[in-house]
């Protein structure tokens, strides 16, 4: 079962296939973190909480 490498939450074998860098077997953020986002092949801290 996948899971975010930044908070450890459940993601769905799409999301990975979908952002997951490579052949990665899971992404290093998720929507569900508050403090990194994706910033092209790369990932950054957040400039602002989500809500």
């Amino acid at each position: 079962m996948p899971s975010c490498g930044n908070c450890d939450q459940f993601v769905t074998q799409r999301y990975v296939d979908v952002f997951a860098p490579g052949d990665a077997d899971t992404v290093r953020v998720c929507p569900n973190c508050e403090d990194l986002v994706r910033a092209g092949n790369d990932v950054r801290d957040a400039r602002s909480k989500r809500q």
